[in-house]
């Protein structure tokens, strides 16, 4: 069996102090928790868990390895990685909810602008937006942030029909990527209460849930969409992982062509106008004197 693991463990349990964990703090050969202490913690055999970190006894279960990573306190990356040492596999995903991101993230999706992007959980919940994402789908800031999912305004919303040159297909093909997301993150748990709310209020989502249809990447497809303003626009669709949150995408739609940018410059420009003026009304004229 690999030292790297025991190797590992050992490195771990070194830098924790034991009074945290109610232990002695009477003086120690050796720094951090002591072996038997781990295996208190984790609720295993002392001699199983000391078997670890000398290398023997074969490789360790899963639910072995997730009760060391509590026992360790563990990060998520601390614990993949142990995962990777231990059996050679990354651990089962455990999906957490997400109620926003960082501001470097929201500066890098303003960044992109005029092109538009959003940053989507893995059951597809948007959680971060750009100005151009606003002009061109929906101002998500307008909506309750329960209401914010790509799936629920797909099946839910006239507009994301009336946007479409072929909804049904668009449709079908965002809930075979949903559904492989969702799996892929381990999120059943909290898919199951949605996906039966969107049963019950629309049938075509509920006739194409059952059809149990699947689908990876877009591909470089280019996608067409009709703008009520500035009328029909094409992009290229492209997800991305973001960089240390896998239960996050970035979404960003890369207006096709010039006239493509240039409208949606126009959108942004229009919209930060009325935004503007919308203040000033409020304002006395006094206060707008130069």
């Amino acid at each position: 069996m690999d030292k790297s693991l025991g190797t590992y463990l050992k490195d771990r349990r070194a830098k924790l102090d034991p009074a945290a964990f109610g232990f002695a703090a009477e003086r120690r050969r050796t720094p951090g928790l002591r072996r038997e202490e781990v295996a208190q913690l984790a609720n295993i055999s002392p001699t199983w868990y000391t078997w670890l970190e000398q290398g023997r006894g074969g490789a360790p279960s899963g639910d072995v390895l997730d009760r060391i990573s509590r026992a360790l306190m563990l990060t998520d990356v601390e614990r993949e990685h142990l995962f990777l040492l231990g059996l050679g596999r990354p651990p089962e995903v455990r999906y957490r909810k997400n109620d926003g991101v960082t501001p470097r993230l929201q500066r890098v999706l303003d960044a992109l602008e005029p092109c538009p992007a959003l940053i989507r959980t893995a059951i597809w919940d948007v959680v971060a937006w750009n100005r151009a994402a606003t002009v061109l789908l929906i101002d998500y800031a307008s909506l309750p942030p329960e209401q914010r999912n790509i799936l629920r305004f797909i099946f839910l919303d006239p507009r994301a029909r009336a946007a479409q040159y072929d909804w049904e297909g668009v449709a079908r093909f965002a809930l075979g990527s949903f559904r492989v997301d969702a799996a892929r993150a381990g999120a059943a748990e909290e898919v199951e209460p949605f996906v039966a709310e969107l049963c019950r209020l629309s049938p075509e989502f509920k006739a194409m849930w059952r059809d149990n249809e699947v689908h990876g990447a877009h591909g470089d497809a280019v996608k067409h969409i009709r703008h009520p303003v500035a009328g029909p626009l094409a992009f290229e669709y492209s997800a991305f992982a973001v960089d240390g949150r896998p239960d996050l995408s970035m979404v960003v739609y890369n207006p096709a062509g010039r006239a493509d940018i240039d409208k949606i410059a126009s959108l942004i420009t229009e919209q930060r106008a009325a935004a503007v003026g919308s203040h000033q009304e409020g304002v006395p004229a006094d206060d707008l004197a130069p």
